[in-house]
């Protein structure tokens, strides 16, 4: 009987032998396939190849905005990361009313 060490020798050789043939089976499926676009006059734009069919995300209601920054930015205070402009303010002593429009 073989050892563990012998039988994952074996097992990567195997895999290492399959990686290898199937590399050779995929570049002779994309050689057959060049061959048949060139026969009839098929390109990648034909195959839909490159053309997004992806769901548009739906529009974000935007809440109005409740308060001004101090180079005019606004926020609405809503759920969720605070701006830069407003974490900068609360570090310094100030109050959110102070910026509320």
């Amino acid at each position: 009987m073989a050892t563990y060490n012998e039988l994952v020798s074996q097992a990567q050789a195997l895999m290492q032998q399959a990686e290898q043939v199937r590399k050779q089976e995929l570049a002779n499926v994309i050689a057959g396939i060049k061959a048949q676009m060139r026969e009839y006059g098929i390109t990648v734009e034909d195959l839909g190849a490159g053309t997004a069919t992806r769901k548009a995300a739906a529009p974000k209601s935007k809440a109005p905005a409740k308060y001004r920054g101090p180079n005019g930015e606004l926020w609405s205070g809503g759920p969720g990361r605070k701006p830069d402009w407003v974490k900068a303010a609360l570090a310094a002593g100030q109050s959110l009313d102070a910026f509320r429009i």
